[in-house]
């Protein structure tokens, strides 16, 4: 959605709430509503959108694999683990 539609809906549900009609089920839900409407918008308000170029700039710039440093031959074997003893 965008925040412009956000806003429609919040402004519907204020205009719900101030007209003082609603039983208190739909009340609740309707201030439910505009809390997270509020926190929504607030949160698009507070983020800025990536414009076209940066997104061409950011389009070679990719996570990419790289070969392991570890050397597996160092890794100490234990052979003389005993076997665990099971009871009968």
């Amino acid at each position: 959605m965008t925040k412009e539609e956000l806003e429609k809906v919040r402004d519907w549900a204020n205009e719900r709430l101030a007209k003082g009609e609603e039983p208190p089920w739909g009340w609740f839900q309707l201030m439910k509503l505009r809390e997270v409407l509020d926190q929504m918008l607030a949160g698009m308000n507070a983020t800025r959108t990536v414009n076209s170029l940066e997104r061409e700039q950011q389009r070679g710039r990719h996570l990419r694999l790289v070969g392991s440093t570890d050397q597996q031959d160092n890794v100490q074997h234990h052979s003389d683990i005993e076997p665990v003893q099971l009871p009968t």
